[in-house]
């Protein structure tokens, strides 16, 4: 046997081992912008009340300001969870959104923030999701990354649990066209809590595989570190990365990878897959036929761990071949056999897995 050969049955050995060892591992909970099927998403309130439900990893989405802090929120802009629209009126964009990257942590951590909301045509604030925490009601503000690792950290010493971490860098490509760079920003907090090899309850995920790209082949290893990473994945339509050409913005084509041999490109610089459920089960399934579509197998066979978004119990929100939430769970836990979900309800998901 020459040494490419065994080179090749070394890779081939490891990259079996590795598949073996997530595949036998418990399924993960992820606490999905904390336990935010409950309390205002992303507030130190929503973390705390998650890790008290004790999954396996709670979700960070992290975004910059003006002076170059990372604070945790789900958009790049505020206007959806906050009051910045009554506090500062004349800071909006012309698109009438009022970006993070904008304002300073002290502007951001003054503004007032609640439950997720949109505004109808008669300019009315209307909760995203109505039968959730109320809208304006007691008081909440945008926490900083550091401050939410400190909160998980000190709670994983006082209580003796090791809840993970599972930070999201949001639209890099923003974050860059505006001369900032998120991800080493990122990079730099987490390696300065500990965060910094494949063995640290961390998963760093993102949308953009260009980014991921870079951070894999790049960031990482000119930091001395090596953390598990994570393909967020998309459909080109939603505009969800986009790539300059100048000032022109295109959105990326995610296309390949839903392709013959995609997964497999991915497991060259990710370590795992998050898919939007009916990427893996089509909606058109029933309860008497469940189509599990072949992003599963594909994912699996590159030794990639998966890790579908998002599980609610919300109304209007189970899946159409599921009668309820303990049904959707048992579909992709026991049936398609994900290797975790990101859900807005924690406590049903861990107590769905202890009753298993």
């Amino acid at each position: 046997m020459d040494n490419k050969m065994k080179l090749n049955v070394i890779g081939l050995t490891l990259a079996a081992l590795t598949y073996s060892s997530f595949s036998l591992a418990d399924p993960l909970v992820i606490a999905h912008r904390g336990a935010s099927g409950y309390l205002p998403e992303h507030t130190l309130e929503a973390k705390a009340m998650a890790y008290a439900m004790k999954p396996d990893y709670i979700e960070q989405d992290v975004v910059m300001t003006k002076d170059d802090q990372l604070v945790v929120l789900h958009d790049h802009y505020l206007d959806r969870v906050t009051d910045v629209a009554e506090r500062y009126p004349d800071r909006a964009r012309a698109d009438g959104r009022y970006y993070a990257i904008d304002f300073t942590l002290a502007e951001i951590q003054g503004l007032r923030l609640t439950e997720g909301f949109n505004v109808d045509k008669d300019g009315n604030k209307v909760a995203g999701f109505p039968d959730r925490f109320p809208l304006w009601k007691s008081s909440f503000t945008v926490p900083t990354l550091a401050e939410e690792i400190e909160l998980i950290q000190g709670l994983n010493s006082t209580l003796g649990y090791n809840i993970g971490i599972y930070p999201e860098i949001k639209a890099p490509w923003f974050h860059r066209h505006e001369g900032k760079d998120i991800s080493k920003a990122l990079l730099k907090v987490l390696k300065a809590y500990g965060y910094d090899s494949k063995d640290d309850k961390a998963f760093v995920q993102c949308f953009d595989p260009i980014e991921l790209k870079r951070i894999n082949d790049e960031l990482m290893p000119a930091m001395k570190m090596d953390l598990n990473l994570v393909q967020l994945m998309a459909y080109t339509d939603w505009n969800e990365t986009m790539v300059y050409q100048g000032k022109d913005a295109t959105p990326y084509n995610y296309d390949w990878m839903f392709e013959k041999g995609g997964m497999a490109k991915v497991a060259q610089y990710a370590d795992g897959i998050g898919p939007w459920k009916p990427m893996l089960v089509d909606d058109k399934s029933t309860q008497d036929k469940l189509i599990i579509l072949p992003l599963m197998k594909e994912a699996k066979s590159a030794g990639l761990v998966v890790h579908p978004y998002t599980f609610r119990a919300d109304e209007g929100r189970i899946a159409p071949y599921a009668d309820n939430f303990d049904d959707m769970l048992d579909v992709f836990y026991n049936k398609v056999k994900v290797d975790g979900v990101f859900t807005d309800f924690p406590d049903k998901a861990v107590s769905f897995l202890n009753r298993g």
